[in-house]
C-alpha cells in the first residue's frame, strides 16, 4: 500500500522508508525556503542549517544551490560545509543537489574563469554555447528524458517537463552517470545518480507535481 500526498500516490517500495529529517545545506546562498517549503508540503520534516552536527545526524541532506560556482565554493569552505558534504557521500546517506547544488559536485566548473569544485563526481561544468536563436540562460520549462531507472524517478512518466534556470551544464567524464537528458539546442545531462547521491540541474520545488513526486521519493529513499 502506498500513501497519498496531495494526489501523488507514492508507493512504498523495498529500497523506501519513512526518515525522521532531512538537512538542508545553508551557505549563505540560494533557494534554502522555497526547498523546505516543498518537503515540508509531501509531509517531510526538513531543517536549514549549516551546523555540521546536525547535518552528520540528519538521515538525508539536501545541497540547494542559486548563485556563481566560484562565490559558491567559497562560502562552502568559509563555513566549513565542505567536510560534512565529503562524510555525508561517504557515509552512504541519502544525497540530492539541486541546480548548483549539481554543479559544485563536479571537478571544475568554467564560470567567470575555471573554479575547482568538490570533485566528488569527475568532470567539468561548462557554458551553454547554443544557437542563435536560443536564449541563454535556459529559463523554463523543458522535457526530461530518463536514461536508466533511478528510484527518485518512480512515478514519474519519461518525458515529463521540469522547471530549469541555468546558464551552464555538467559534462561528467563518465558519461554511465547520467540519470536524464534534455535537450536545449543540443542533449545536456539534466541529472545524475551514483550510489546514494542523485542531483539535478532543474528544479523539483519549483516543478508542480513531477517535483513534489520526486522530493517525495527522495524522502523516503535508502540508498
Amino acid at each position: 500500500m502506498g500513501q497519498e500526498v496531495r494526489g501523488i500516490r507514492v508507493p512504498r517500495t523495498s529500497h523506501l522508508y519513512e526518515v525522521d529529517m532531512i538537512a538542508i545545506i545553508d551557505y549563505g546562498m540560494g533557494n534554502l525556503r522555497s526547498v523546505s517549503k516543498a518537503f515540508e508540503a509531501v509531509g517531510h520534516r526538513a531543517a536549514v542549517t549549516r551546523d555540521a552536527a546536525a547535518i552528520r545526524n540528519a538521515s538525508h541532506v539536501v545541497l540547494p544551490g542559486v548563485g556563481a560556482f566560484g562565490d559558491c565554493m567559497g562560502n562552502l569552505e568559509r563555513f566549513g560545509l565542505v567536510e560534512s558534504i565529503r562524510s555525508t557521500i561517504q557515509s552512504g546517506k541519502p544525497f540530492l543537489g539541486i541546480c548548483l547544488g549539481l554543479q559544485l559536485l563536479f571537478t571544475e566548473s568554467e564560470e567567470f574563469g575555471l573554479h575547482k569544485g568538490l570533485d566528488i563526481v569527475p568532470g567539468r561544468v561548462r557554458k551553454f554555447t547554443v544557437d542563435p536563436g536560443l536564449k541563454v540562460p535556459h529559463v523554463g520549462w523543458n522535457q526530461v528524458e530518463m536514461q536508466r531507472a533511478c528510484p527518485l524517478f518512480e512515478g514519474i512518466a519519461d518525458g515529463s517537463n521540469w522547471y530549469f534556470v541555468h546558464s551552464y551544464f555538467v559534462d561528467p567524464a563518465d558519461r554511465s552517470v547520467a540519470a536524464t537528458t534534455t535537450t536545449y539546442g543540443f542533449p545536456f545531462v539534466s541529472s545524475i545518480w551514483r550510489d546514494n547521491v542523485v542531483a539535478c540541474q532543474f528544479h523539483p520545488e519549483k516543478s508542480q507535481s513531477v517535483g513534489l513526486r520526486l522530493i517525495k521519493n527522495f524522502g523516503v529513499w535508502r540508498a
